[in-house]
């Protein structure tokens, strides 16, 4: 119970909790499964990236704003009209957030036992399922619906021959090779002579 609320405290991003929980539960590795926790979690750092324009917090403030980087805060805070509808949103939503998340992960670890076989529930597909949802309205153009199209096939192609937690990181190699791709055609497209 301690480890789990500890985690729920220190990695305050869901994909990536699944995601090395996942992987120790399947026999993987710890640093196969914090890598691949770690690669899920660095879309966050993007996301600070943009809220530290948005927000403008002070340098005191940001080590503590940088906790509650993630989808949700992100997407409130962007869809406000001013700064100062924003911060609030941002504390507003990262506060409740916090709190509800580690309260619930709290009683999930105390009530775990009553839950019985999660197998049997197929509460392990929930986490994907979710992530899978918010993920697909997202997918607008060819190149990003390939990305994900191969990161899942690759994904679930190696899940059978690599030990747990490296398939995720195979998969991540879908956007560069995606992207590689698309330069090389973009540029025939344009009529660039090929490079010796």
């Amino acid at each position: 119970m301690l480890q789990t609320c500890a985690l729920s405290l220190l990695v305050f991003t869901g994909a990536s909790q699944f995601a090395l929980v996942g992987a120790l539960a399947a026999g993987g590795g710890p640093v196969a499964a914090a890598a691949g926790a770690f690669f899920l979690g660095v879309r966050n750092a993007f996301y600070g990236l943009r809220l530290s324009q948005v927000l403008a917090l002070s340098r005191v403030a940001r080590p503590f704003a940088a906790q509650w980087v993630i989808d949700e805060t992100t997407a409130v805070s962007l869809a406000q009209p001013t700064r100062r509808a924003a911060r609030l949103g941002f504390l507003v939503t990262g506060v409740s957030l916090y709190v509800l998340w580690n309260l619930t992960t709290l009683l999930g670890a105390l009530g775990a036992e009553a839950i019985g076989d999660t197998d049997a529930w197929g509460l392990d597909a929930a986490g994907p399922a979710v992530f899978l949802a918010l993920l697909a309205p997202m997918l607008k153009s060819v190149t990003e619906r390939a990305v994900a199209s191969l990161a899942v096939l690759l994904g679930l192609g190696l899940l059978p021959v690599l030990p747990a937690g490296v398939p995720v990181l195979v998969a991540a190699l879908a956007a560069p090779l995606a992207l590689f791709v698309e330069g090389r055609r973009g540029g025939r497209a344009r009529g660039d002579a090929p490079r010796p």
